[in-house]
């Protein structure tokens, strides 16, 4: 069959043959429709993420297609060396979730990951509870933008945005974010912007980014009245877009009510990533979940792998 295949981490994958799968006990053949390239596939392609597999091997950890009796489905996880950028994947049938037939192929491989991202850390990891307040850190990617769509979905009461482009502000107002903070600030002035927020109440923390503006919040959360316990903030980490290490004092956890936590391959199961993107495909309509695509035939992967703007790319077959 063919697939796209990463040889060297320095290059971009390329389209050529490679063995069909074979599906082993509680497993499936899924024939593939689309896949998308996330922002996870990238790192792993790289070599640059924990999850990076040795090379060669085909990319991809998700994607939409159909079962041997025709059923449309959505997939996660296939048995490696076989991504999902490949003609054919077997993977375990509870890595598996059926579509809506409302949501189309490249949308649902498009959103799958992004999405995935604020409900896991949301349902499975903080715990969110109704009318409780969440500030999502670098939210004006995808994953930002979704996360404050599926917080208020989630019963949020109250959704603070942060981002460094203030232009954006209106936009993820538009999307439910009730305040937005900007981030292109002095680290002094940006902590005293937190110590706000966190003073009107903040429950959870989604945070994308990590770096000095995980510091500056993780420093306003030890700020409180003498004598007083800090309020309990579930900060979770998804992503490091903004610095992969923190020089974090012990006496920020010491002083405050936050616990740490991440959201990811290893810190949820397999199976219940999966459930959570099963629930999500279930209010994409009716939450009016969003997200940019561009679909791209998956023999141009190797020039189109590096591209930008557009939107997600989608991989269709």
């Amino acid at each position: 069959m063919k697939a796209a295949i990463v040889e060297d981490y320095k290059r971009p994958p390329r389209y050529t043959e490679c063995d069909d799968p074979i599906a082993g006990d509680n497993e499936v053949v899924v024939t593939v429709a689309a896949a998308a390239l996330s922002q996870l596939v990238r790192a792993q392609s790289l070599g640059k993420h924990y999850s990076s597999p040795t090379v060669p091997f085909v990319p991809g950890v998700d994607g939409v297609g159909t079962l041997e009796n025709g059923q449309r489905v959505y997939f996660a996880f296939p048995k490696a060396p076989a991504g999902a950028m490949a003609e054919k994947v077997a993977v375990q049938k509870d890595y598996t979730v059926a579509l809506p037939d409302e949501v189309d192929n490249v949308m649902a491989a498009a959103i799958a990951n992004p999405g995935m991202s604020s409900w896991a850390a949301l349902t499975e990891r903080a715990f969110l509870k109704k009318g409780e307040s969440v500030l999502v850190n670098g939210a004006t990617g995808a994953s930002g933008r979704l996360a404050i769509q599926i917080a208020k979905q989630l019963g949020a009461g109250r959704v603070i945005a942060t981002g460094r482009n203030p232009d954006y502000e209106a936009e993820l107002l538009a999307l439910g974010a009730d305040t937005f903070v900007p981030l292109a600030q002095s680290p002094e002035a940006l902590t005293d912007c937190f110590r706000r927020e966190i003073a009107e109440g903040v429950d959870v923390v989604l945070d994308y980014l990590w770096g000095p503006t995980a510091v500056a919040l993780m420093t306003a959360a030890a700020d409180h009245a003498e004598g007083e316990a800090g309020r309990r903030i579930r900060f979770v980490n998804i992503g490091g877009l903004g610095g992969a290490v923190i020089d974090l004092p012990a006496a920020a956890l010491r002083s405050s009510g936050l616990e740490l936590m991440g959201s990811g391959l290893g810190s949820v199961s397999n199976a219940a990533l999966v459930k959570c993107i099963g629930e999500m495909f279930k209010v994409i309509h009716s939450a009016n979940l969003q997200v940019d695509a561009m679909a791209v035939p998956l023999t141009d992967v190797e020039t189109a792998w590096t591209g930008s703007g557009g939107g997600r790319i989608v991989f269709t077959l």
